[in-house]
């Protein structure tokens, strides 16, 4: 039994491949926090150096710029802009073709009504890195993850 699956991954990978059905962009992280300097919600598509540096001037402009090679990858981040306690949260969690569209799925998360949280100014955001997709981009919330219990 298990000599015949292993015949039949072998035969159908090319296929699973070719069409695309495991083939999601894989992404890494640059930096995801809840310190920001975007204080308004913003979603942002960066292909360029000079559009990595301004967003990240706007983001974070006393630290250190991370390094990113434009030839091969491209950045996408979440801003939810400024909140007014603790508990929120944004993470990207899938990036997946649609037709000729990449779309970068994300879940927001906020604080329950009945929480205790930090009175404190927050500015959650999620930055990734992806490999170079020159057709549009599109953002979607997959699900509002709702209260953080």
């Amino acid at each position: 039994m298990r000599w015949n699956a292993c015949v039949a991954c072998y035969l159908f990978a090319p296929y699973v491949l070719a069409v695309g059905i495991f083939a999601a962009p894989v992404f890494t992280t640059i930096s995801k926090g809840d310190v920001s300097e975007q204080e308004t919600p913003r979603q942002v598509v960066v292909r360029t150096p000079a559009e990595w540096q301004a967003v990240w001037s706007a983001h974070a402009p006393s630290a250190r710029l991370p390094a990113v090679d434009f030839a091969t990858k491209m950045v996408v981040g979440i801003f939810l802009g400024t909140k007014a306690t603790g508990g929120y949260d944004v993470a990207v969690v899938n990036v997946r073709e649609d037709g000729n569209a990449l779309v970068i799925e994300y879940v927001v998360h906020s604080p329950g009504r009945d929480l205790m949280t930090a009175q404190i100014l927050t500015q959650p955001y999620h930055l990734i890195a992806l490999p170079k997709h020159p057709d549009p981009i599109r953002f979607a919330v997959v699900a509002d993850q709702g209260s953080l219990k």
